[in-house]
């Protein structure tokens, strides 16, 4: 079956993480991750590796929920949420954030998907003052959903900036493993020495089946969280099912082998775009993620064999997605595919 760029979501499960649900599903164990879940214990110990000690971790279905939840925990429905008008949670959660958690979500108009503390201070003008939401969380993505990539730099200027002025910050790293190949750097250096206070980490875009967590490095704030969980109907109770993922992912390595495998056919994909007259990479490859400009003509044409989103018709701008499992002769062979349909 010809692979599409159409998302890293359209990929299929590490075999790695297969095999593992696989031997899980033996005998009975503990559901709701409750009873001493020896599951539960292995993904921690593998979680607090990477974190430290002291993380408050809980496990969802999916990263909508991780987001959601995470946000909701720390805010109340006057409080409002200051992110990127490209963010998951503006445009592709379907108000999730608004309905359940009441919050208002303040938008900043950004090209490359990424916030800056400038931007964001004209929003606290509203603090104290009772007619408006009341800012309380910054969040931002990590990979943002223009593919660019926040440095270590960059995060720390804007949690120091939220701390500064009583506000949480939260991350959604749904591509955090892309990321942190992206940065060369540990998954503890961009988020919890970075100042980040609540972390949704993604891994189904990565190779995992299904399951998202969310991490509090403070576990006071966590406080209360598993009922807010069981109450946004995100327990799992064959929990074991995503624990097991979670511990195969980080303990094998698996999660830095595909992102690394998604990051260099990403890098690969726009070098070979370059090569085609007519074609412009508009975002610096840093992740998984490619946007180009297209001639129009032929983007009904490509879909029809390699399946990928227009990101915005006006403009031709195509967003091309590489996964774990995209290999150089895919790249080779969609690239030719352009080739010959701009010849015609």
């Amino acid at each position: 079956m010809i692979k599409s760029f159409a998302s890293d979501n359209w990929s299929g499960v590490s075999p790695e993480i297969m095999e593992a649900v696989t031997v899980a599903n033996t005998g009975h164990n503990a559901a709701y991750g409750e009873m001493n879940d020896p599951y539960y214990h292995r993904a921690l110990f593998e979680f607090e590796k990477h974190f430290g000690k002291d993380i408050a971790l809980f496990f969802v279905y999916n990263g909508t929920a991780a987001n959601v939840l995470g946000i909701n925990h720390l805010t109340s429905s006057y409080h409002a949420v200051i992110t990127a008008k490209s963010a998951h949670i503006n445009e592709d959660e379907c108000a999730a954030p608004e309905k359940f958690g009441g919050n208002k979500i303040l938008e900043i108009e950004t090209g490359n998907g990424k916030i800056t503390p400038a931007q964001i201070k004209p929003f606290l003008k509203s603090t104290g003052f009772q007619h408006h939401a009341q800012p309380k969380m910054i969040s931002i993505s990590q990979i943002t959903e223009a593919g660019t990539v926040y440095s270590i730099e960059e995060i720390k200027a804007i949690a120091d900036f939220a701390h500064d002025n009583n506000i949480y910050l939260h991350m959604d790293g749904a591509r955090i493993s892309n990321a942190a190949v992206a940065l060369n750097a540990g998954f503890r250096e961009f988020t919890r020495d970075a100042g980040v206070d609540v972390l949704s980490f993604g891994g189904t875009k990565n190779g995992l089946m299904f399951g998202e967590a969310v991490l509090f490095f403070d576990k006071n704030l966590a406080a209360g969280f598993k009922y807010l969980r069981k109450q946004g109907m995100q327990l799992h109770s064959k929990m074991r099912f995503i624990e097991v993922q979670f511990e195969t992912y980080l303990k094998t390595g698996i999660w830095k082998k595909n992102a690394r495998n998604a990051n260099a056919k990403a890098k690969y994909l726009a070098e070979k775009l370059n090569e085609i007259n007519g074609v412009k990479i508009t975002q610096p490859v840093a992740g998984n993620a490619v946007f180009a400009t297209l001639p129009s003509g032929i983007i009904p044409k490509l879909q029809n064999r390699y399946f990928f989103y227009v990101w915005n018709n006006d403009t031709s701008l195509v967003r091309l997605m590489c996964s774990w499992d995209t290999t150089k002769s895919d790249v080779d062979d969609f690239t030719e595919l352009i080739r010959y349909e701009m010849s015609k």
